[in-house]
Parts: structure tokens; C-alpha cells; sequence
């Protein structure tokens, strides 16, 4: 765990259904969900930290931590809710936004339709001037080319400026100038430069990332301060941090600057989680499983390492289709997320097919059962319908559940279009959308070279117990891992995250003309940049470095990350580097190739230990139950009567016998026929098939 972590610590996530707030004290951990108030997310938020803190009888004068996780950005790049955005760029470039790969991501489509960028072609301005590859000057920036948009600038009520100059990652000296005049003439907008958000090659995903920085920016910086602002009025006096789509935290003057680092935040805490119940429990490779009320998250883990990245899609118009959306360039856990939650809506499709989100009902007005006005079903009504869900009990007593209402949209929107029982269309809808998300991570297993099969499916999320051990069946998983607090797990997974920041560049360099002394300087100012950054929030203490290149044999057109070791790097330790990972990722190597190095990146972190094996309980015993209740079963559609247990009243070591359903105030864990679950050392459930 991060060595920052204080006795008394606060997690909070914003999620598009629910706000999760967990706090952490010495001798215990509460956790709350409250519905998000979408039009002013920070409401939610300090009301959930306000109701925690009477709850654990602690005043908000002794928080030590606050950690904040939140999808606003993401929402914002979805539903093209942002500032009013102009793009300057270099005389020439202002499509290349639109042109983008030039490729069809969907090529037997006839109707194909690409997603429009998010500033418009009279936005894109152009000014005058032009760098070489290697950062000289073939034409000098001419500052009157600027001074001539500003009165368009004015009038378009521009609220954010990107600004992404050709090869300005090499020299960035164009756009700090271009910054600095327009600071002048349009003072209290916002300015980013992709030499600051994005300092690496390839035109099109750097200005795409600085432009849905530029974007997003005055709504991130409005929403931190109202949040700063809310939780002193209530008397804290902590540092706040903000969780990063990397799976590290940072303050929140860095999140105010970059808030495209912010993308993904909430799901990177899940995966954060996911990683220590996996070296908690020794699965080496695993899955990480988050379902909540509006997506559904996957994310690889492998040697208990969550899969990384350095280039993430946002706003897919097709789902599950590459090059649909538009790229950011920042460090990101790696995963695949599917419109697929408890709030995602069900129709009957032209074809007479059930489909599945990727719309959702949210917070407001919600799943049909919410009785809020909701009259479309959802997977929520769906489970009601079928069983799943105690009544009493959903959201911590919360919101009451409607089952009236939850049947009577199933009936109308599912049933009685295609003529079947109502129970029929519930359970159609559940496996819809169980095969949804079996489909989504298969895919993305496969363009990662993997596979699902024998791995460990460890969920959580409001709505992913309920439908693991389904979607474990699709992928031929045969164990699942329920974490304790599985209801607010991401929220969870920031109390574990580690202070930590990321810095790229790029330096084009073949290893045989590699000047170790340039390689030195360059990590000696990524470093510098890295711990100017961390140190805000860890003041003291070691940090743990990082380095890696991103190489490939001269004439590829990609590159793979390879590890660099510790140490002084000359030519041969590189190509060794090389050599093993392209061996490991291909079988072999090409004898003969010059290998070049593109880009390098620098991550410094707090030193994060993963916790260690816990064995398995000593003393296993049968848990008989007290109660009963019906349920509808995934695989049969057959009704049975199912054995009920309140998770909180569960031993170490409990054996439970399927079918049975494990209620906690967050989730409800379904354990189906012909599976046990045992309650392990760490209060996980551990379900699998009943012959293992």
C-alpha cells in the first residue's frame, strides 16, 4: 500500500449511476452509495462525505487523506459537453484532426459515418510558421498571424485554446510563444500546448489529446475548485489528490492542468483493487471485472500487474471498433469498457432482437424499479424481476425498489413486443448483456495476444457479482473472486493507489548511433519534471523510477515498450532489452535489422508493495442458511429456491453450497447450481465450480 496512507483516509468516486465514498479508519472500513446529482457532481460527493463521517461518529478536522476519483471528464469528451474549443495549428495542418488515419474502421459499411472532432473546421485556426523534424526553424513564427485570429477568437466566445504546432514536441519554443501573446490579448482563457500534454510523435493523436485536454479543461477546473471549496465548508483540512487513468494519484493543481490524465480515473481504482486481490489470493492471471450502473469494465492482469498503455479511445461510435472514437496519448491501465451496466437500457431492435445499452437510464430518472419517472427497462429491472436483488437492501436501504414497476417496463418494452412471459424477458435481457461483455473481453484479449480461459474473474462494482459467474461460464473461467466492499470497489481501489507521474518524450535514435551522454541529459529532465510533480503530495521519502523505450526495427511503423533496466544504457544493453521482449511477444527475432528507439518514458511512484499471499483457511465449515428466497437461474432459466446469507455474518472459511445469494448493503453475489463459494482469509468469496 502507498506509504502515504494516513490513519483516517477518504475515498470518493463519481461514477454516471452512483457517487461511492469509502472511509478508512484504523479499526474499520464504512462505505456509502448515493445517487450522482449530474448537475453538480460535488453535491453528491460532499453529502456521501458528510453522511460517512456522522456515521463513524469522526470529525472531518482529523481526515488525513482525500482521494477523488471521478468520470465527469469522459462524460464531458462523450456527450460533447465541453468548452467552446479552438484549435491554432500550423498553416496547412487544420484537418489533420479530420483526416485522422485516413482509413474506413468499419470498411463494409456502407453508411459508416465518422465521429465529428470535437472543435469544428472554423475553429481550426492556422497560423504561420514551420519546424523540422528536428526542432530548426524553416520558417520563423509569425506573431502577426496570431494577433489577426484573437479578434475571431473574441468573437466566437472561445472558452479553451488548443494549440499543436508540427513537430513542436521536438521544440516547443512556437508554442510557448503563441501561449504567451495569447495570454496577453485573452486574458482568463484557457491555454494548452501539446507540448506539455503530449510531448511525443505522431501528429494526429498529439493534437487530438491537447484539444480534448483544451476541452474538458474549464469544466475540470470549475468542478476541483467547487469540490476544494465544499469539502473545506465542512471542515476538512487535508490534502485532496486525484486518482489518474495510470492507476497513480496526483494533486489537484496537476489534475487542473492536465485533466485528460483523469479520463478513466474511477475504473483505474478497480483495477488498483483487482491487482491486490490477486497477489492477495496468488492468481498470477486474472481479470478485473468491474460492472456499475452505467458501464461495464475489463482490464487484463497478468504476474499481478494490470496491462498498460499509452493510447486510449474515447467516444466509440461502433462498438468494439478501432479508430471509431478519437485517441489520447496518456498513460492508461489498459482496458475495454462496454455501455453495458445496471441502468443500460433494453429495446426490441427492427429484427425483433432484445438489444442491450449502450444507453443508460443513469441516476436520473433511472432503472424503471428507481420509481424516479424511469419507464424504460434495464438490466436492474431485469434482475429484480429475476431474483437477484433484495429489496430491502439495495444501496444500503437507500432507494427503495419498485418491482411493480420494474415488471411493468420489462412487460411493455421487452415481453410483449416479442410475445413471451415476463421472466423470459428479464432473463433475456441478462444474458444479453452477459454476452456483451463476454464478447468485449474476448476481443480485447485478442488483440492483446491473450486469452480469458483459466484465469480468475475477480468482481466487483454494484452490479458485477450478480452477473459473474455468467459472464465466467462465456469466457471458461472456472473461479471467481468477490472482494469484501464489492459494491464500492474502484472507490476502494484509491485508498491503494500509489502518488506517481509519468513523463514521455520523444528523441528518434538508432542504437548503433546512440550517444549515451543525450540519453543521460534527457531522463535527467524527464526526472526533473516526474519528482516536480510527485513531490507536491509525497514531499518526502524514496521514489521508485521507471524507464522504458518504445523501439523498433528501422522501417516498422510501431513500436513496442521495452523495460530499461537500472543503470547506465549503451547500445548493447538496449538491443538485449529489445531482442528478449520482441522474442517474448513474437518467438523470434530478425537477425540483421537496425533497431531504433522513438520515444522514452520516465515514471516516478512512491515505493507500492503488494501485499503478500494469504493462505487458504485452516478450518473450512458448512454455512447453513436461515432464510431462502427465489431465484431465476442464468443458464437454465429454470426457477429455484435459492439459500440467502448476509455476507457481514459469514465465518472465515464458511463453505456455501449453490444455489445461493450473498447480500451485502453494496451488491448482491449470485451463486449459481452446481457451484460452492468459500469465504477466504481476506473476507473474499471465492466461488467455483463444484467439481474443482
Amino acid at each position: 500500500m502507498s506509504s502515504q496512507t494516513g490513519r483516517v483516509r477518504l475515498a470518493v468516486d463519481i461514477g454516471g449511476t452512483f457517487t461511492d465514498v469509502v472511509l478508512s479508519l484504523p479499526d474499520r472500513t464504512l462505505a456509502t452509495k448515493l445517487l450522482t446529482t449530474h448537475e453538480s457532481p460535488d453535491l453528491a460527493a460532499i453529502a456521501g462525505t458528510r453522511a460517512i463521517l456522522h456515521e463513524a461518529g469522526v470529525s472531518a478536522s482529523s481526515l488525513d487523506l482525500v482521494i477523488h476519483g471521478t468520470t465527469l471528464a469522459t462524460n464531458a469528451l462523450i456527450e460533447r459537453k465541453g468548452a467552446r474549443t479552438a484549435l491554432i495549428t500550423t498553416a496547412g495542418f487544420r484537418d489533420s484532426l479530420e483526416i485522422a488515419y485516413e482509413h474506413r474502421f468499419e470498411q463494409y459499411d456502407l453508411y459508416m459515418e465518422r465521429p465529428a472532432p470535437l472543435v469544428s473546421r472554423d475553429l481550426r485556426l492556422e497560423v504561420t510558421e514551420r519546424l523540422a523534424a528536428d526542432g530548426s526553424v524553416l520558417l520563423p513564427f509569425d506573431e502577426a498571424s496570431l494577433e489577426r485570429l484573437v479578434s475571431t477568437l473574441r468573437q466566437q466566445n472561445i472558452e479553451a485554446v488548443a494549440i499543436s504546432l508540427l513537430h513542436s514536441y521536438v521544440n516547443p519554443a512556437h508554442e510557448e510563444r503563441a501561449r504567451d501573446l495569447l495570454v496577453r490579448f485573452l486574458p482568463g482563457t484557457a491555454i494548452t500546448l501539446s507540448s506539455e500534454v503530449c510531448r511525443e510523435i505522431r501528429e494526429y493523436e498529439r493534437t487530438s489529446t491537447v484539444v480534448a485536454n483544451a476541452y474538458v479543461l474549464p469544466m475540470m477546473d470549475r468542478y476541483l475548485a467547487r469540490m476544494q471549496e465544499g469539502l473545506r465548508r465542512i471542515g476538512v483540512a487535508c490534502p485532496l489528490l486525484l486518482m489518474m487513468s495510470s492507476g497513480g494519484i496526483c494533486t489537484v493543481d496537476t489534475a487542473r492542468r492536465f485533466p485528460v490524465r483523469l479520463v478513466e480515473s474511477g475504473p483505474a481504482g478497480g483495477a488498483i483493487l483487482a491487482r491486490h486481490i490477486a497477489a492477495q489470493g496468488g492468481y498470477d492471471r486474472a481479470i478485473s471485472f468491474d460492472m456499475g450502473g452505467t458501464t461495464a469494465k475489463i482490464t487484463l492482469i497478468d504476474d499481478f500487474t494490470p496491462q498498460q498503455s499509452r493510447h486510449f479511445e474515447v467516444a466509440r461510435a461502433y462498438r468494439f471498433a478501432k479508430g471509431s472514437g478519437f485517441p489520447v496519448r496518456i498513460p492508461v491501465i489498459d482496458m475495454v469498457e462496454i455501455g453495458a451496466g445496471g441502468g443500460s437500457i433494453a429495446r426490441v431492435d427492427e429484427l425483433r432482437r432484445i438489444v442491450v445499452g449502450p444507453d443508460s437510464a443513469g441516476a436520473d430518472p433511472g432503472p424503471a424499479c428507481y420509481a424516479r419517472g424511469g419507464r424504460q427497462p434495464t438490466v436492474t429491472d431485469a434482475d429484480v424481476l429475476l431474483g437477484r436483488i433484495d429489496l430491502a437492501r439495495f444501496a444500503g436501504g437507500k432507494i427503495k425498489l419498485d418491482p411493480e414497476r420494474a415488471s411493468q417496463a420489462v412487460t411493455e418494452g421487452i415481453a410483449d413486443p416479442l410475445s413471451m412471459a415476463a421472466l423470459e424477458a428479464a432473463r433475456g435481457i441478462a444474458e444479453i448483456v452477459d454476452e456483451t461483455m463476454s464478447s468485449a473481453a474476448r476481443v480485447h484479449a485478442v488483440e492483446n495476444g491473450k486469452d480469458t480461459a483459466d484465469r480468475t474473474l475477480i468482481a466487483f462494482g454494484g452490479a458485477a457479482p450478480l452477473h459473474a459467474v455468467r459472464l465466467a461460464q462465456k469466457l471458461g473461467i472456472r473461479r471467481v473472486v468477490v472482494p469484501p466492499d464489492a459494491g464500492v470497489g474502484s472507490a476502494l481501489g484509491f485508498l491503494g493507489a500509489p502518488i506517481a507521474y509519468e513523463v514521455v518524450r520523444t528523441l528518434l535514435v538508432r542504437l548503433d548511433a546512440l550517444q549515451q551522454a543525450a540519453i543521460d541529459a534527457l531522463f535527467a529532465e524527464m526526472r526533473a519534471e516526474a519528482e516536480a510533480v510527485v513531490r507536491l503530495g509525497a514531499p518526502r521519502g524514496t521514489l521508485v523510477e521507471t524507464r522504458a523505450g518504445f523501439m523498433r526495427y528501422r522501417g516498422q511503423g510501431h513500436e513496442i515498450a521495452v523495460l530499461l533496466p537500472d543503470g547506465a544504457l549503451d547500445p548493447s544493453i538496449l538491443r538485449a532489452a529489445f531482442d528478449a521482449t520482441y522474442a517474448r511477444l513474437y518467438g523470434r527475432v530478425i537477425p540483421g535489422l537496425e533497431v531504433e528507439a522513438v520515444t522514452w518514458t520516465l515514471s516516478l511512484a512512491e515505493p507500492h508493495e503488494l501485499p503478500a499471499r494469504l493462505p487458504l483457511p485452516a478450518k473450512v465449515t458448512s454455512v447453513l442458511p436461515k432464510h431462502t428466497c427465489r431465484v431465476i437461474e442464468s443458464a437454465s432459466g429454470e426457477p429455484v429456491d435459492a439459500a440467502l446469507f448476509e455476507r457481514q455474518s459469514l465465518p472465515i472459511g464458511g463453505r456455501l453450497i449453490g444455489p445461493c445469494v450473498v447480500v451485502e448493503d453494496g451488491t448482491s453475489t449470485i451463486v449459481p447450481t452446481g457451484y460452492t463459494a468459500l469465504i477466504g482469509a481476506a473476507c473474499e468469496i471465492v466461488i467455483e465450480e463444484a467439481a474443482t
